[in-house]
């Protein structure tokens, strides 16, 4: 559980106590520290009834205004959030609470307590920012960003193998165009060259499929952990394609959208 939040942060709550000038919510990812929100935070303009917007035991996602450590206390508004942040903040929160159990399941057979569970979930949150993006991060990459955060090579083989069992690694694909042709008598060869060309870009977690839409136009299509990585094996393979092409007396031309 982490400690306190920040003013500023998006927190999952649970409604403890509805009274008439506010709400009393216990803030799920702070090991139950309880916020106040007054009546002018619930909703905007005149609020006559609490309850008409919040309940007892119902979930929320507030939005934290201000933080006294010393006296225990946090200022909470329901109104400043949008339809679209508690949506994303609800879906954290369940990343979350997934990586924590995926956590208890790695290590649950190294004899390990609560308090090496709880320092290994602290180096992962202040390493990767949350225990879902570290294992998330872990699928890619595999168990030596573990190591480098500082996590026992034991702990972190562990981790490794639930992330690469549970994590689906988010991946992003593009699609560009290629017109080769080729005037020669071998010129089917020599498109045929050219494909093969178009394949041979190698980058890890990327696929690069090449497809025959009609001649003299194929399909490239590039699927990567992220755009920039896409974009860029996509233009390297169309320029190898090109190159190839041109290389054997016929012509190519690539762009993105097709015409």
């Amino acid at each position: 559980m982490r400690k306190w939040p920040k003013s500023g942060n998006l927190v999952v709550c649970t409604v403890a106590k509805v009274m008439d000038f506010g709400v009393i919510a216990k803030l799920d990812e702070y090991d139950g520290k309880e916020g106040m929100i007054h009546i002018s935070e619930v909703a905007s303009g005149w609020v006559k009834y609490i309850r008409d917007y919040v309940r007892e035991g119902q979930k929320i996602v507030c939005k934290v205004l201000s933080v006294n450590a010393k006296r225990g206390h946090i200022d909470l508004s329901y109104k400043d959030v949008n339809e679209h942040q508690r949506k994303e903040k609800i879906q954290e929160w369940k990343s979350e609470l997934r990586a924590n159990k995926w956590l208890e399941f790695a290590i649950g057979d190294l004899d390990s307590g609560d308090d090496t569970r709880q320092q290994i979930a602290d180096t992962l949150i202040d390493s990767f920012g949350s225990m879902y993006a570290a294992f998330e991060e872990t699928a890619i990459s595999g168990s030596s960003v573990l190591i480098s955060a500082g996590i026992k090579e034991e702990y972190a083989e562990k981790i490794a193998a639930v992330a690469a069992e549970n994590v689906k690694i988010p991946s992003v694909s593009i699609t560009g165009f290629l017109d080769l042709t080729c005037p020669a008598p071998d010129g089917v060869s020599a498109i045929k060259s050219s494909l093969t060309a178009a394949t041979s870009i190698k980058e890890d977690e990327v696929e690069l499929d090449v497809g025959y839409v009609g001649a003299p136009r194929y399909r490239l299509r590039v699927t990567a952990p992220n755009y920039k990585l896409a974009e860029k094996v996509l233009k390297q393979s169309a320029q190898c394609a090109i190159d190839e092409i041109r290389r054997l007396d016929g012509s190519g031309t690539f762009f993105r959208h097709e015409e």
